[in-house]
């Protein structure tokens, strides 16, 4: 066997791993689609192959050559729409349709041209090169890339161009006099060469793409909660420290405000824990409608909710907690009688220099508490010095 023919073997070999991974990672919901239009594209590049591993064992390969480029055509187009579908971006199949019927008349016509003509390889590359640049193209505009996305669309721009090169390759050492003889040229040798490094650099950076997403949203989910949509206790607390940090180190002003809606208890016991939810879903509907991109918002317990304000002092950070008790108070929550209200009381406390969350918590929550004693449906504010001698779960109690 040639050194090319041992690099085809190999070829369809590494697509039947990169078949197998991608079909495994296509278990998972969220990169399902574009995982498996990806392993079917590797499916079919086992099949190419396959395919022109047989062109040298046929006597006329006329009809297996033209089988060869089909197949291939069909793998790089399914590959490239499973990438552009992980980018939710829109696959240009009219475009595409166009292109595989006019190439397919095209490898034929090209056949019987003299098999070192510049003209008939560059022919043959070019529907390869117009099918990949178009969603390298796709690619550069998608919104939101990060270091991996952008290094994987310079990896399928270098591959695009390849196939421009290979004319130049073919021109240079032969493909060889007849289809047969291809697989033992030189050209045969650098070409699938060539082809084996982009197709293990393309399938591990699509690989471990995917797997960063699915690690991202494992931890989303992990700090989500799943109720409201808003962070739960965990996230809350992940996200805060971050945040008072930075604000500590450029002394930009920050409050937090604690939430708690008021006889909560009550609430599930007339309404039963799915009437509860409604009321616990619309409260935290109104801190979402409330809320500016740089706040972070929890549910850090049952009835419970927080929210940092970066660039909010203690005054700001009442007024936004007074409209949030007030929109809620005028409510009416779709599935809850329609004479019934519900309220929630709010704790302010603001940022200390060297505060933890601990610290701020406590301030907040004995402002919360203040609330509570003061009939409800109320918004305190912490003093800037605060002397907590009382326990805090017994205040909790209280609510």
């Amino acid at each position: 066997m040639s050194a090319a023919g041992y690099i085809l073997a190999i070829n369809l070999v590494v697509a039947g791993l990169f078949a197998g991974a991608f079909a495994w990672v296509s278990i998972y919901s969220k990169v399902r689609v574009p995982a498996r239009w990806i392993a079917a594209s590797f499916v079919l590049g086992m099949v190419n192959f396959g395919v022109e591993w047989m062109v040298s064992a046929v006597d006329n390969p006329r009809f297996v050559v033209f089988s060869a480029f089909v197949v291939s055509i069909a793998a790089q187009i399914t590959f490239n729409v499973g990438v552009l579908k992980k980018y939710d971006l829109r696959i240009p199949w009219r475009f595409l349709a166009i292109l595989v019927f006019a190439s397919l008349p095209l490898n034929v016509a090209i056949y019987d041209m003299p098999r070192d003509s510049f003209t008939r390889v560059l022919l043959y590359q070019l529907p390869y090169f117009v099918i990949q640049g178009t969603a390298v193209l796709l690619l550069i505009r998608a919104p939101g890339k990060r270091y991996l996305d952008i290094a994987l669309t310079g990896v399928l721009g270098a591959g695009a161009l390849h196939f421009l090169a290979k004319p130049f390759f073919a021109a240079a050492f032969g493909p060889g006099d007849r289809p047969q003889t291809y697989v033992d040229s030189i050209y045969a040798l650098i070409s699938q060469s060539m082809g084996a490094v982009l197709i293990v650099a393309t399938g591990l950076l699509v690989a471990v793409i995917l797997v960063r997403d699915l690690l991202i949203d494992a931890t989303t989910k992990s700090e989500t909660d799943s109720l409201t949509g808003l962070l739960n206790r965990r996230g809350f607390e992940e996200r805060v420290p971050q945040v008072t940090r930075l604000l500590g180190e450029t002394r930009i002003p920050a409050s937090i405000v604690i939430c708690d809606l008021d006889h909560f208890k009550a609430v599930n016991d007339s309404y039963g824990h799915p009437g509860g939810d409604l009321v616990i879903r619309a409260f935290a509907a109104q801190l979402i409608e409330a809320k500016a991109e740089n706040h972070v918002v929890g549910r850090i317990g049952g009835e419970e909710f927080a929210i940092l304000l970066p660039g909010a002092n203690a005054a700001a950070a009442r007024l936004f907690a007074e409209a949030i008790r007030s929109a809620f108070a005028a409510l009416e929550i779709q599935g809850m009688p329609a004479p019934v209200r519900f309220t929630a009381s709010f704790g302010v406390a603001e940022l200390k220099a060297d505060d933890m969350l601990s610290d701020m918590l406590r301030r907040a929550d004995l402002a919360l508490y203040e609330a509570k004693n003061s009939g409800r449906n109320c918004v305190r504010v912490a003093p800037r010095i605060v002397h907590d001698n009382g326990d805090r779960r017994t205040q909790r109690a209280m609510r």
